[in-house]
């Protein structure tokens, strides 16, 4: 755990280079391990994807448990409910184009899945944001990858002040294992919220690494109970 206290500055309300689309889908079921399997069916379906690294892919997570972060081992299935949703980061210049994807049915690993009506939704720039996967060199302890996250911050002229970081994760990707770690990051203002957002950290994202979200409800991450479902699963 990396921690600091805050002088916070709110200047912020959104952002204007990208939005969130979330896609309706009919999809009974889905195996765990599908990230590289959705980014090229989307490739097929979206062919400018491809070219566009500010697109953000967010692997596909059916019903949950606990407070949302468990899921069926690798190797399983994931049943999808009706709730289920694809969600997409696209930049604001792409939403026309993305709502190509409505009507269509693409094919993930043998699955197939009917893409839906679409909202688009504004980024939210609350305090807290996570990315449930971040690639990482493999072998790296915990210490090691937060101080890799402060020192791509502080390149950024970004103080990290109040960073959490949860259990490793894989995602297989056509041979290839890509390691990662979830992480938190608490007590940011809206402009800094924001902008990790917009741009996240590291590579893959059309995989699901790397993108941030917003995360509601936790004022004190290091003295709440809300640390029990930070596990990166």
């Amino acid at each position: 755990m990396y921690w600091q206290e805050d002088n916070k500055k709110n200047d912020i309300d959104t952002s204007d280079k990208v939005v969130d689309l979330h896609f309706k889908i009919d999809c009974k079921q889905i195996p765990t391990s599908h990230a590289w399997e959705l980014k090229q069916a989307l490739y097929q379906a979206l062919p400018w994807i491809k070219d566009e690294p500010e697109v953000g892919i967010h692997q596909i997570h059916g019903a949950t448990s606990g407070n949302g972060w468990e899921r069926p081992p690798d190797g399983e299935l994931i049943h999808l409910s009706k709730r289920t949703r694809m969600h997409l980061r696209v930049p604001t210049s792409r939403i026309k184009n993305a709502n190509d994807l409505v009507g269509k049915t693409l094919d993930v690993n043998g699955y197939p899945v009917v893409v839906g009506k679409v909202i688009t939704k504004k980024i939210d720039p609350f305090s807290t944001i996570f990315s449930r996967y971040i690639v990482v060199l493999p072998g790296m302890s915990e210490d090691e990858f937060l101080t890799w996250v402060v020192d791509e911050l502080t390149a950024r002229d970004i103080q990290a002040r109040k960073l959490l970081c949860g259990i490793g994760h894989q995602i297989e990707a056509n041979g290839e294992t890509i390691e990662t770690r979830s992480l938190m990051i608490a007590d940011l203002d809206k402009a800094t919220s924001v902008a990790l957002q917009e741009v996240g950290i590291g590579p893959h994202r059309h995989m699901g690494c790397g993108i941030f979200i917003s995360h509601k409800g936790i004022k004190a991450v290091g003295e709440t109970e809300d640390k029990s479902h930070f596990t990166g699963s």
